[in-house]
């Protein structure tokens, strides 16, 4: 008579759960020490329970059975975890060529080649495209002109306040040279007033003396 497998299950009672949990931890325990004892094993057990309450049971120390654990199966963690990795990155291979395709068929679409397999719907959606990057390239396009205008605007204004400064100083000095100009005018026409006095150079005794000595001829 052949027995089928027995379906386990979660109990549902809280009560009948909490029983058969201390039974089957204590039998797990005491399983424990009779293989450590009688084969000579280093068994480490660690059990929490559905509250989070530890049990644990050690033939030697936990902590270094721990620390054993950790170095036997680091290099088979670390091996399946590479092992994960290379498959994730071939996955994701395989996703960007396949990408990578699609882009460049589309490039080459774009520019007119390879169109004899496309359908009705894919030349009407490779045309629509080609109509909005032409808007796109057209709006930049104007963008571009519009900023470079502005800075035009822009240069042509400060040159305008340049050259108003640079008039207004060369109109300063104008007049300054004109101040002095006039000053010159002024000075010279001075001293050729005072080259118009005439002065006579007369030699002999002044005019009361002479008629004195006439008067005693």
């Amino acid at each position: 008579m052949v027995r089928g497998k027995v379906q386990m299950k979660r109990i549902e009672n809280a009560s009948s759960r909490q029983v058969t949990f201390s039974k089957r931890r204590n039998g797990l325990l005491k399983k424990a020490y009779e293989l450590s004892v009688l084969c000579d094993a280093d068994v480490a057990l660690i059990i929490f329970s559905s509250k989070g309450r530890l049990y644990e049971f050690s033939s030697s120390n936990m902590q270094k059975s721990i620390e054993k654990y950790l170095e036997v199966t680091k290099d088979r963690i670390s091996g399946v975890e590479l092992e994960q990795n290379i498959q994730r990155l071939k996955h994701e291979t395989a996703v960007m060529s396949k990408k990578i395709e699609l882009l460049e068929n589309s490039q080459r679409n774009l520019l007119g080649n390879n169109l004899g397999s496309c359908s009705m719907d894919e030349l009407e959606q490779i045309e629509n495209r080609l109509e909005r990057s032409i808007n796109s390239i057209r709006a930049r396009k104007d963008q571009l002109y519009k900023d470079e205008t502005e800075k035009l605007i822009s240069k042509e204004k400060f040159l305008l306040n340049e050259n108003q400064k640079l008039r207004k100083k060369i109109g300063l000095k104008q007049n300054q040279v004109s101040e002095m100009n006039k000053e010159i005018m002024s000075y010279s026409r001075s001293i050729e007033r005072s080259e118009e006095v005439t002065t006579e150079l007369f030699i002999g005794l002044p005019t009361p003396c002479r008629n004195i000595v006439s008067s005693y001829n």
